[in-house]
């Protein structure tokens, strides 16, 4: 008997796409279930990254007839997703549409890279609060630029310049009875995206996206209302291989710095999403590194189709699961029906509002915003929500690669910090001498021991203790104490060591020697 690794995704076990005819049907099912999600959901990221809505759609048929394919994890679905919005949105202002396409590509290969070197569960050891802060500004973001996507209106590019230009927009929209139209449509699709899941049995027939964004559709239909509607290029006509060209970019280092922006949050945000998977369901565990290269394999075929960058999308993966998807032909079967739709049926995306995919990215914004979790981090963790907090505001004020440096940063100091306790203990100790007059005891050099962690965060704290001992008696410190002591803290306590002996007032009787332990590592 051949014993199978836990978790391993064989071709015997239920991951694989032979199953009973039972699991088939669930499959099929589910399938149809997540292709309904993710159509709305692929155009509007399109829309909102400032691309052809033709562009969301191929990135969720390459999430779904590669990525699908390959194995990693099994019931994860990967497509375009809100996280990278801002990102894409900000690398086509500056470098253009064209090439889009080579950073996704780069990134791609870049990701399948990490994860033949098995680096894929090192992105396990990001701090949560630094991710949950980058999709908390990610979200601000969103929020603040779909608003203004709410009344048909253009937004600034920046993030502050959305949210300083939120009071004007107000006034925008009471002048016109276009922008009133559209506010009002893009308004009622957040309140059926926010309604229609509490009707549980609904739901779980129909997903919340589509009923918004049909209902929003038929609206418009039915008033004839003067709101702007998804332009419509068709699919093959939206495909755009990067020329030899765009590829001379590539020695900019801000064109560099995007790539690998790029592939760091779009793998973080699928291992993330893919650990949360896992505790949805009890199937298959996820092979971090064979995840990390099946992600990285479907963007690079995004990059050379000229489309957006893919991750793995906790949204579309939840519903999945929900549905009861047993296999990963599931995904497979969703990425056929998302093909079926754009080849057949491509007049279909010229009739939707703009409002409403903006009002179902408002939405998306607005969950990738930790709520719940703020208030357990105020009481018990303020150091996490410090982190989270100005990682956020960094996204926000700045962009997405210097807020997820900065807050990586602040964790790693955070940790240093922690680790870093270190006290000082003093030892009297006397010493019996023989005279001629007998013996006598005399006091012995102080024995000063430091125990805990001595890095150069805590140096300031620690010379502090000793400078508060007598100075008219010479020490010892004993380092035997230390499970660590960098470079700079040990030479920082032999240096003062041998200066406060230097000065100590010499006794009558000639100082006993006492050798100090030291140790560490």
């Amino acid at each position: 008997m051949s014993a199978t690794a836990p978790g391993a995704d064989t071709g015997a076990s239920k991951g694989d796409g032979r199953g009973t005819r039972g699991t088939i049907r669930q499959d099929v099912t589910a399938s149809l279930v997540v292709f309904l999600v993710a159509v709305p959901l692929c155009v509007g990221v399109a829309v909102a990254s400032g691309v052809p809505a033709e562009l969301g759609l191929i990135t969720g048929i390459v999430g779904g007839l590669l990525t699908g394919f390959l194995p990693g994890s099994s019931l994860q679905v990967s497509g375009p997703a809100a996280g990278l919005t801002v990102l894409v949105y900000e690398a086509v202002e500056r470098y253009g549409l064209a090439a889009l396409g080579v950073l996704v590509l780069c990134a791609g290969l870049l990701q399948v890279a990490m994860g033949a070197l098995r680096l894929g569960r090192w992105f396990r050891a990001i701090s949560v609060a630094v991710v949950q802060g980058m999709l908390a500004g990610i979200g601000l973001v969103l929020i603040a630029g779909q608003v203004y996507a709410l009344a048909d209106l253009k937004a600034p590019s920046s993030g502050l310049d959305k949210l300083a230009g939120l009071p004007g927009l107000v006034s925008d929209i009471l002048a016109s009875d276009k922008a009133l139209a559209a506010l009002g449509i893009g308004v009622g699709t957040i309140v059926v995206l926010v309604v229609w899941p509490r009707w549980k049995a609904a739901a779980r027939i129909v997903p919340a996206p589509l009923v918004a964004v049909a209902g929003a559709t038929v609206a418009v239909a039915a008033f004839s209302l003067p709101v702007a509607r998804v332009e419509v290029q068709g699919l093959i006509a939206a495909i755009q291989p990067p020329g030899g060209s765009e590829f001379s970019g590539l020695l900019e280092v801000g064109m560099i710095g995007t790539v690998i922006a790029f592939a760091l949050i779009a793998s973080a945000e699928s291992l993330f999403s893919a650990a949360a998977v896992d505790r949805l369901h009890k199937g298959p565990r996820t092979d971090y590194d064979k995840e990390l290269i099946a992600q990285g394999a479907g963007n690079a075929v995004c990059g050379v189709l000229g489309a957006l960058p893919m991750t793995a999308v906790i949204v579309r993966s939840a519903a999945n699961v929900q549905a009861g998807a047993k296999t990963r032909a599931s995904r497979v079967l969703h990425g056929v029906w998302l093909l079926v739709f754009a080849a057949a049926f491509p007049a279909a995306l010229g009739v939707i509002p703009v409002a409403a995919l903006a009002g179902v990215l408002v939405h998306a914004g607005f969950k990738l915003i930790p709520w719940k979790d703020l208030g357990p981090l105020w009481r018990e963790h303020r150091g996490e929500l410090a982190i989270l907090v100005i990682t956020a505001v960094a996204v926000v004020v700045g962009n997405l690669f210097e807020g997820v440096l900065l807050g990586l940063l602040l964790a790693v100091a955070k940790t240093a910090w922690e680790i870093s306790h270190v006290h000082v203990e003093v030892v009297e100790g006397s010493v019996e001498v023989a005279g001629v007059g007998g013996s006598a005891c005399v006091r012995a050099p102080l024995r000063v021991r430091v125990l805990g962690n001595a890095t150069f965060l805590r140096l300031p704290k620690l010379l502090d203790s000793l400078e508060a001992l007598p100075t008219d008696r010479e020490l010892h410190i004993d380092l035997s104490g230390l499970r660590h002591v960098d470079h700079a803290c040990a030479m920082a306590l032999a240096t003062w060591e041998e200066r406060h002996n230097a000065l100590a007032v010499a006794s009558e009787i000639p100082p006993v020697r006492v050798k100090a332990a030291v140790g560490g590592s």
